[in-house]
């Protein structure tokens, strides 16, 4: 009885410890796409996307300055360099003025809470090739050795974290004029010089060193998921990282892989899908319509207006997606007021309306169009309809929700109840009071228990 009693401890101890140790992933697809995406990331909602870097300095056209002045030799690009600097002046000389003088985390990091979002993903290194830290693999070609002289990774994550934000860190794979990247790419991706030698011990080194909560990764997609090492790296992630059990990824690793392999899902830039998809995903959008990265010729036509972010993060939210919206601060480290005021007119409105945007999930519908469009979203028993225009009535009809004695319905950011009629088979008509200004020009009736 006593061997039988040991025999039986024995058995739960050693369930228990493979309890604790988890799924162990295999460096395949099948194995890696299984993983469940950590639940913190759906909750979040909104995030902010931070485009910073060497390209901040001449601050024209795009952050793919470097490439269209030397790659595809745009003619605006060349004819900027050539009116406004020395003959034989080179990109790698733009890098002394990215000064970052004005560069205060915590001030940054107060902007981007005071924005409601809940994570923030930074630039680790754009297709440039420089990082915002002191990569060992990047000797002179980084933030500490040359320009600001200092740990930008470090210190702004260190203020979001201060904040209980989640810290991302974007990371290109592939670097433009890499000669080690490009010989590897003439031999037609058959040497993987680049990758053993700087890509992937890089990587690995970044989230040893900063244990970022989700990999932004990009500049993939002239190689194959099998040059880069993807599948190898992501197991490592995945099973035995300093953050294996809370980071997440996305779906940009090797030519191929958009839409189908990694994490969640960016598809293309600014993707947003038709309906309701299968699998979690992300849109990035930048205020600036035209670049990710500050440009000092941007014009206010150009940008994106609140009302206009603001119904973008709700379609978004409501088809199930994360809504990660980019600003790129100047070369001295300032967010500028244009840039400020529209995250703080997000907060304001997600300070009203947070409720139905956080920690929702999409509703059996997700839009409709009676009364004018809205949006739905859902917490267990209570469902959210969004509309982002004004009726300018007093009937608001909403054709979908099944209604029962129970159903209650308000307005966020009024606890008064409702008055409201069921319609025939589904739907109600709700007596709106007069609707409370705000900039964004969204608002939210909140019904608890419809179906």
């Amino acid at each position: 009885m006593e061997a039988t009693r040991i025999q039986i401890s024995l058995f739960l101890c050693l369930l228990s410890c493979a309890s604790s140790l988890g799924t162990r992933y295999t460096p395949d697809w099948a194995s890696l796409d299984a993983r469940p995406i950590p639940d913190w990331y759906d909750d979040v909602k909104f995030g902010i996307f931070v485009h910073w870097g060497v390209f901040s300095v001449p601050a024209f056209g795009s952050e793919w300055f470097w490439w269209y002045w030397k790659g595809s030799q745009s003619p605006s690009y060349v004819q900027f360099m050539t009116k406004n600097y020395p003959p034989g002046f080179s990109y790698t000389d733009f890098a002394p003025d990215f000064h970052a003088q004005f560069f205060d985390p915590e001030e940054m990091a107060d902007i981007f809470e005071a924005s409601g979002a809940k994570y923030v993903v930074l630039t680790n290194k754009h297709h440039e090739g420089f990082t915002n830290w002191g990569s060992p693999y990047s000797w002179n070609w980084n933030s500490v050795d040359n320009g600001p002289h200092r740990d930008l990774v470090a210190d702004l994550g260190a203020a979001i974290r201060k904040r209980s934000l989640h810290y991302g860190l974007y990371n290109s794979l592939y670097e433009w004029f890499n000669p080690i990247y490009l010989s590897d790419k003439q031999s037609g991706f058959k040497t993987r010089d680049y990758v053993e030698k700087k890509a992937m011990p890089e990587l690995y080194e970044l989230v040893n060193r900063y244990k970022p909560d989700l990999i932004w990764s990009d500049g993939d997609w002239e190689a194959p998921d099998t040059y880069w090492n993807s599948t190898g790296f992501l197991a490592w992630l995945y099973n035995d990282s300093p953050v294996k059990d809370v980071v997440v990824t996305n779906d940009r690793w090797g030519k191929g892989c958009y839409c189908k392999h990694g994490g969640y899902y960016n598809c293309a830039d600014k993707f947003t899908p038709g309906e309701l998809p299968n699998h979690k995903w992300e849109k990035c959008q930048a205020v600036d319509t035209i670049s990710w990265g500050y440009r000092r010729n941007m014009k206010l036509s150009e940008l994106m207006d609140l009302p206009t972010i603001i119904k973008d993060m709700v379609n978004v939210v409501a088809l199930g997606g994360n809504y990660l919206l980019n600003v790129g601060p100047t070369s001295d480290g300032i967010i500028v007021p244009v840039f400020e005021e529209r995250l703080r007119g997000v907060g304001a409105w997600l300070k009203v309306n947070g409720d139905a945007i956080y920690g929702t999930k999409p509703w059996r519908v997700q839009t409709e169009n009676a009364t004018v469009p809205v949006w739905y979203t859902s917490k267990s028993s209570t469902v959210y309809a969004i509309f982002t225009s004004n009726p300018m009535q007093n009937s608001f009809k909403l054709l979908t929700p099944r209604t029962s004695y129970n159903t209650v319905v308000t307005l966020l950011g009024n606890p008064e109840p409702l008055k409201w009629a069921p319609l025939q088979t589904s739907g109600l008509i709700v007596l709106l009071p007069d609707l409370p200004f705000t900039p964004a020009e969204a608002w939210t009736l909140k019904l608890d228990e419809v179906a």
